[in-house]
């Protein structure tokens, strides 16, 4: 895969012209939801650790795009996944990199993929292979995500859980540095034109 993407990346470089720098970025989404995530906790004995659960079918979806290059993470918590919430995701990222031409490597998803969804002008979308999530390197940054900041939580709202996932995608976003280490794959480093 490394090869072909930095031969891709090449052709857009020349076929696009203009000065500004080329900025390559992975984008995933993923569902969070009121299901309790147990997992094995620590207490002291004789005590048994004690973790509630909840059932409830509550989800919000969080949108995600990385700059592999500088381990920069932007993302945005919108209610579903739809070609309408995708248009919003793109045209944020375009205005926060306006000065940047962006390629947007994602996934097949449908919504990805909709005529009504309207590339911004400094962006180009590119699509991994169809069912090839391991290429992603943002599927990483949900694991850690959910490793890290939602076991045995039990949250008494979706308000309560999107507050929750607000703030953890802000201590992501603001650790470029441990950000980046997960997303450097050798292969799309290599790739990068630099």
């Amino acid at each position: 895969m490394g090869k072909k993407l930095r031969d891709i990346l090449s052709l857009i470089n020349t076929e696009w012209p203009g000065t500004k720098p080329l900025r390559v970025m992975f984008q995933d989404e993923a569902r969070f939801g009121r299901i309790t995530d147990t997992r094995q906790c620590w207490c002291p004995r004789p005590f048994r650790p004690l973790s509630m659960v909840t059932m409830t079918q509550e989800y919000t979806y969080a949108y995600a795009a990385v700059s592999v290059r500088d381990g920069a993470l932007d993302t945005l918590i919108l209610p579903t996944v739809n070609s309408g919430c995708m248009q919003i995701f793109l045209d944020e990222i375009s205005a926060r990199y306006s000065e940047d031409r962006i390629v947007m490597i994602l996934d097949g998803a449908g919504w990805h993929k909709s005529s009504t969804l309207q590339t911004p002008k400094n962006m180009r979308l590119i699509s991994l292979p169809p069912y090839s999530p391991e290429l992603n390197p943002v599927e990483h940054l949900w694991d850690e995500l959910r490793e890290k900041a939602f076991g045995n939580i039990v949250f008494n709202s979706l308000h309560a859980l999107e507050d929750h996932l607000e703030a953890s995608l802000r201590v992501m976003e603001n650790d470029t540095p441990r950000v980046h280490s997960i997303v450097a794959w050798p292969w799309i480093m290599d790739s990068l034109l630099i």
